[in-house]
């Protein structure tokens, strides 16, 4: 890496989720304490999405987000900082998957880095599926953007049905 490029840092790309308690504020809440943390510099966010929750029924429909940062942090100690983020505005780890929650924040990408280890698989395992992390993703991704591992995002989008994601106001 250069120093320009260390100076810049590596792009990471974040998906934003809550479903509890004013999800377009806990969103907005998140994004705020995402590009605040030391060592992240917010690049691009996509804007607001609302989206039927996946895993239990009778959930609350999603509000959804996907940012961009430039970070200087390593994946790891930029996935507790999100961790610490979800702490800090009242997520519960209940074991339960897919449940219920005041937010929920993934590392999607991690430049073009591949990564499995047991607390952190980068790509996001769900990403090629996922309609409400896919849509907004290509609205803030770079024109060609790789998925390591599993291709173009432009023909991962394609391949995905919108399932009634819809932009949202949130002025």
């Amino acid at each position: 890496m250069t120093p320009l490029e260390a100076q810049a840092g590596t792009i990471a790309y974040i998906g934003l989720g809550s479903n509890l308690e004013d999800p377009v504020s806990q969103v907005q809440a998140a994004r705020a304490a995402i590009a605040a943390l030391r060592g992240v510099r917010e690049t691009a966010f996509s804007g607001l999405y609302r989206s039927t929750a996946m895993g239990a029924p009778n959930q609350p429909d999603y509000v959804n987000a996907v940012m961009a940062v430039a970070t200087t942090l390593s994946a790891l100690d930029l996935l507790k900082a999100l961790q610490a983020i979800e702490l800090s505005r009242g997520r519960v780890r209940s074991g339960e998957r897919w449940g219920p929650r005041t937010i929920d924040l993934d590392l999607l990408l991690y430049d073009q880095e591949q990564i499995a280890l047991e607390i952190l698989t980068v790509p996001h395992p769900g990403i090629r599926e996922r309609e409400f992390v896919l849509y907004p993703l290509a609205k803030i991704a770079p024109p060609g953007l790789l998925i390591p591992g599993q291709g173009a995002l432009a023909d991962l989008v394609r391949a995905c049905p919108r399932r009634g994601i819809t932009a949202i106001d949130h002025a």
